[in-house]
């Protein structure tokens, strides 16, 4: 496992890289990754034919305007990535209640625990979570997840992923790279 000094965007390119290698050598097709603007999706392009790759986009909703600009989005998917847009798993309608009558519900509690490894590991989780619901990424395969901390990618990590009705049988196998964190 590499572990970053720091966390951020400058990590990206080593993230993807030390991905895809682990990827390789395990035998994985499938690549779920965090881009909200398509910074990460702009470095896994390059692998597109190799791998089956899909890229977890800014939820609607989440923000005033979605920040992949429409262009980029359809480069995306004319390069054969799989974009998608989805409520995040991990708080969605739970967030919604807790902010508007107070408390935490069970689904955050499972968010704030896998933070305990960082931001990244947490979003990993989420977007396999995402890209199952969505049909995206098979069942019973072991898939590569990378996110990161703010923007940008700084954790990958191959993960066994399950839908959200059954996200407790979710199983990180492998940290491949992560941050340090403060």
């Amino acid at each position: 496992m590499v572990v970053f000094e720091t966390q951020g965007e400058k990590n990206t390119k080593e993230t993807v890289e030390l991905a895809v290698e682990a990827a390789r050598k395990q035998g994985i097709k499938y690549i779920v990754a965090a881009s909200y603007r398509g910074v990460v999706a702009d470095e896994l392009i390059k692998y597109a034919d190799e791998f089956n790759i899909v890229i977890v986009a800014q939820v609607f909703g989440f923000s005033e305007k979605n920040p992949m600009q429409t262009e980029r989005l359809q480069m995306l998917r004319e390069e054969g990535l799989e974009v998608l847009f989805a409520t995040h798993a991990l708080s969605g309608a739970e967030r919604g209640i807790s902010k508007k009558f107070g408390g935490v519900n069970p689904v955050e509690l499972i968010a704030q625990a896998l933070k305990f490894f960082g931001q990244g590991t947490k979003v990993c989780v989420e977007i396999s979570t995402m890209a199952i619901d969505a049909g995206l990424i098979p069942e019973k395969e072991l898939i590569m997840a990378i996110a990161g901390t703010g923007k940008g990618a700084d954790t990958s990590l191959v993960l066994l992923p399950a839908h959200a009705s059954n996200i407790m049988d979710t199983k990180i196998n492998e940290i491949i790279c992560k941050p340090k964190l403060a």
